[in-house]
């Protein structure tokens, strides 16, 4: 009979599968499922309820906020290593994402919220390969969907403190009267596309590519575990090192998924403050 997979009581336990089952043991592979992105609360503090993906964004935060706040709290001419690292982090966004997309004179006042946007989700990106954390907050769809809530707020208001109301729905819609007989079906399609679409894929964008990379993670771990047993040890030896190339190209995902949520943040605000959408 076959063993059915063990869900962990534990909270803090991400890889929650039977420790006892492996191949030719008579129990069945233990694959990833929801248990591996539910978690208990861990402890409660003023009411609110706080568990693992909680804990790892307000961790987060506070690394972010402490890493700036130690790099620029006595800036010096000549940088230290650790204020050289915060120039360089700082500059690669504002030159290399905000003035690339909106130019030096508008861009300037987004730089700040832009720097930190970018590093908060990388953070809470990384911490699916740090040891005990080894989860990705990102892949709690909550989380992305708070942070593109705050883009798609910005760029509604730019676009009518900009445009004015009639002005801004225009914007919005895509108004271009040169259109002729097609532009009501142009502007109800941007419309539709603006208001609906475009905020939730900027939310699964990066929901899915984080929540999809830890399921490989976890699939591939628990396949190293399982197949240890026998002639099947030679079968996790390759599942490991799978393990070890997805938790590279991991990193690289992190980071792209951060710059790709960062630029089409500054697209959307690009796009308020043109006269023509």
């Amino acid at each position: 009979m076959l063993k059915e997979p063990a869900v962990s009581a534990d909270p803090t336990q991400v890889l929650a599968f039977e420790v006892d089952c492996h191949i030719f043991d008579g129990c069945g592979f233990p694959a990833p499922g929801l248990h591996s992105f539910v978690f208990e609360p861990l402890f409660t503090v003023g009411g609110i309820d706080f568990n693992k993906p909680m804990l790892l964004a307000l961790v987060s935060t506070l690394v972010v906020v402490g890493f700036f706040w130690a790099a620029f709290n006595k800036p010096k001419l000549i940088p230290g290593k650790l204020q050289m690292v915060g120039e360089a982090g700082y500059d690669f966004i504002r030159r290399g994402v905000v003035y690339e997309t909106l130019g030096k004179r508008e861009g300037e006042k987004y730089v700040p919220i832009m720097v930190s946007m970018f590093f908060f989700i990388w953070i809470m990106n990384i911490w699916s390969i740090v040891p005990l954390a080894q989860f990705p907050v990102t892949s709690v769809i909550a989380f992305p969907v708070g942070l593109a809530a705050i883009v798609y707020i910005m760029w509604v208001s730019l676009t009518f403190k900009r445009h004015g109301f009639v002005g801004g729905w225009k914007n919005i819609a895509g108004y271009d009267k040169s259109l002729g007989a097609v532009l009501p079906a142009v502007m109800l399609i941007e419309l539709f596309s603006n208001l609906l679409i475009r905020p939730f894929t900027h939310a699964v964008r990066l929901f899915a590519n984080m929540f999809a990379g830890h399921v490989l993670l976890l699939i591939f771990t628990i396949a190293s575990w399982y197949l240890l047993n026998g002639i099947g040890i030679a079968y996790a030896s390759v599942s490991f090192v799978m393990v070890l190339l997805l938790t590279v190209f991991e990193l690289f995902i992190q980071a792209l998924q951060a710059y790709v949520f960062v630029l089409l943040a500054c697209n959307y605000i690009q796009g308020a403050l043109a006269e023509h959408h």
